[in-house]
């Protein structure tokens, strides 16, 4: 991990040639995230930015129209069952944007980071049909999310709803968000201070969470009233 430096937005370094899943897992303890240029650039490049967005798990805001189609139950929501397809979604260009920052070794990384229970999805299924959803990495009681997709309307936020509730069931302190983007602000979400960032994150680490102690078949009614509850 000698080659690999630290790096704001406006800098990056190549992926060494043996950059490894324990490397990568020991970037997040750090506080530092990868991402690649484009889609088809091999390079992974570690962001440390200056601000972090985070999503207050005890703050999180559901806006009335998403409570609605939360508790319609109009998605099957499962849990790792479809991590490659969720990650490939997220991945794959979309009216909006053509690029992306998720290459093949990321993928392969994020796979390997899911075969050991580290990573997990959160899916919205339609008539047996992935519908959207959302991946990221779990250390101790802080959850890194990555990236989410939609293949229709709301499924992402739905998505995001059933995650915070089980972040909030399993005792987690911490929801990292990477940046702070306006469709994340709808929901609370807030960026802060680097090294405000890495004081929560050293304590989140510390701590112990549980991703599985609410039930995978959690209807939306259980979701929303395990939010409120914490707001």
């Amino acid at each position: 991990m000698d080659a690999v430096r630290e790096l704001t937005p406006l800098q990056a370094a190549p992926r060494p040639s043996a950059f490894t899943v324990d490397d990568l897992i020991a970037c997040y303890q750090r506080g530092v995230f990868p991402m690649a240029d484009a889609r088809g650039d091999e390079r992974i490049f570690l962001i440390d930015p200056d601000r972090r967005g985070v999503i207050p798990l005890h703050g999180f805001h559901v806006p009335r129209r998403l409570a609605r189609t939360v508790r319609a139950d109009g998605f099957q929501v499962r849990i790792d069952t479809a991590f490659d397809a969720v990650i490939e979604a997220c991945a794959s260009a979309r009216p909006g944007r053509l690029e992306t920052w998720i290459n093949a070794p990321i993928q392969e990384l994020y796979g390997e980071l899911y075969r050991r229970g580290v990573a997990h999805s959160v899916e919205c299924w339609r008539e047996g049909r992935l519908a959207g959803g959302l991946y990221g990495v779990t250390l101790g009681a802080a959850f890194f999310g990555e990236s989410m997709f939609s293949a229709e309307r709301d499924a992402s936020k739905v998505a995001l709803a059933h995650l915070v509730a089980r972040l909030l069931a399993g005792g987690y302190q911490l929801l990292d968000t990477q940046f702070l983007t306006g469709h994340l602000a709808q929901f609370g979400a807030l960026d802060i201070p680097r090294a405000h960032y890495r004081k929560r994150l050293i304590q989140a680490l510390a701590s112990e969470a549980d991703f599985f102690r609410m039930s995978a078949q959690a209807d939306g009614w259980s979701v929303l009233q395990a939010i409120s509850q914490a707001s």
